[in-house]
């Protein structure tokens, strides 16, 4: 494993939890879910993020759960970057981040999410974390949570020189920019490889060109999470043809907001990528480790709508081919 698939540019998913009827662990279904993203031709998996439901350390799965991907990639023999999600404050995050080390993780992605923190608390405790791995930042929209973060900030995370890429996320096209203006700004930019995580602009982000010259590598992102397959052909699309790709951004943004659920703001995203993948057999139930969290009024119904309307971002027939194998 290493950060050459981060650097070159990658469809990176943030990786699901699988849990059966009674929210235990499903341990064969976690495991199917990285085969799956191995096989759909994923550039990496980021697992212990928002995807994976942070409430994974409360119930004691932190390990299990990186110890599943960690092992399922390495039996696999894929050069994929495996990123492990860390949170809280700095002696949290470095804790975690050692786990992640001791169990052979590439990166660590930091949530921007500590109440209480100044922007100079926040770059302490990246440079802490990126004296045991290279750290991936996050803008994380406020919607659920994220603080909203300066110019100078962005430089300052690029220029600490553990700081390999930088998730943007905060669905928001002048706080995308703003980041764009900070990494443009350090010594550092050409080593610091920018992903969208804007699930609600993922192509227009791909195609466009920021400020300073720079450009968005990949995406580590939720929705791509599902239909994975179809992920990675839009990014090998990109230079192939992107006045063609162009054309499918509202589309995917549409799509989106099913899987989101957009409309009862963002409160059933979890159950909707669940519920997608368990139509395709990779999920039992749409469970999460929250039982008032699943999907919400109309949400369902919203998803068959786009999956319809939509088939060329459907990887079912990919899915059904293999299914079998990947839970064996």
């Amino acid at each position: 494993m290493s950060l050459a698939p981060l650097l070159g540019g990658a469809v990176i998913p943030a990786h699901p939890l699988a849990l059966t009827a009674d929210r235990t662990l499903d341990e064969r279904r976690q495991r199917a879910l990285t085969r799956y993203y191995l096989a759909a031709g994923a550039g990496g998996v980021a697992v212990g993020v928002h995807t994976t439901q942070f409430a994974i350390r409360e119930a004691g799965l932190l390990r299990p759960v990186l110890e599943l991907a960690a092992e399922t990639v390495a039996a696999s023999a894929e050069d994929v970057v495996t990123i492990a999600g860390a949170c809280g404050p700095v002696a949290q995050a470095v804790a975690e981040a050692e786990l992640a080390a001791g169990l052979g993780y590439d990166a660590v992605l930091l949530s921007p999410v500590v109440p209480g923190a100044t922007e100079a608390d926040l770059l302490e405790r990246a440079r802490a974390v990126g004296e045991v791995l290279p750290v991936i930042g996050f803008y994380l929209q406020r919607a659920i949570g994220g603080p909203e973060l300066s110019r100078g900030f962005w430089r300052a995370l690029a220029d600490q020189p553990s700081t390999v890429a930088i998730k943007v996320a905060p669905f928001d096209r002048y706080r995308t920019l703003e980041v764009a203006h900070g990494v443009a700004a350090s010594d550092r930019r050409e080593e610091v490889a920018l992903y969208t995580g804007n699930d609600d602009h993922i192509i227009g982000d791909l195609l466009a060109t920021l400020p300073g010259g720079l450009r968005f590598r990949g995406g580590l992102l939720g929705q791509w999470a599902v239909w994975t397959r179809a992920a990675v052909a839009m990014v090998e699309q990109v230079s192939r043809d992107p006045a063609g790709l162009a054309g499918k951004a509202q589309q995917l943004t549409d799509a989106n907001a099913a899987v989101f659920d957009a409309a009862h703001g963002f409160a059933g995203c979890i159950a909707g990528v669940h519920e997608v993948l368990r139509r395709q057999g990779l999920l039992a139930g749409v469970w999460c480790l929250d039982p008032d969290e699943g999907l919400s009024p109309g949400q369902a119904e919203e998803l068959t709508r786009v999956t319809a309307a939509y088939t060329w971002l459907v990887d079912d027939d990919f899915v059904a081919e293999h299914l079998d194998a990947w839970l064996a």
